[in-house]
């Protein structure tokens, strides 16, 4: 959460899923919300994973609309040309599916796993 001048709050995500990259949080649901404004993307998610020398690094999972073309290199500069530079994920994978749990939701901590080693 952050607060104004007037000491109004906002909720920016849950903390679990903000991670800290070179001294900075950041808040995966405001990367998603830039990534969903993107007329090919139809699911998104993402997740912060360890790194030698920031810490942690953003990659972004991306499912594309059917029929939609888009290069992880195309949607990487979308987000350089609509978030803060420290907020763009290092890297973009694009991905048939993401792994979603019974009620519905994507399941952040798999793809943190999977991608963890690579």
């Amino acid at each position: 959460a952050v607060h104004d001048e007037e000491w109004y709050f906002t909720i920016k995500d849950r903390k679990k899923d903000m991670y800290i990259s070179g001294g900075e949080n950041v808040y995966p649901a405001e990367i998603e919300k830039v990534l969903y404004g993107h007329t090919a993307v139809h699911m998104c998610a993402v997740v912060g994973l360890p790194d030698p020398k920031w810490g942690e690094v953003g990659l972004a999972c991306v499912v594309l609309k059917p029929g939609a073309a888009a290069t992880a290199a195309e949607l990487l500069q979308y987000m350089q040309d609509n978030l803060a530079r420290y907020k763009v994920p290092r890297r973009v994978e694009i991905m048939a599916e993401l792994p979603i749990s019974g009620a519905g939701k994507i399941l952040k901590r798999e793809l943190q796993e999977r991608f963890a080693t690579s």
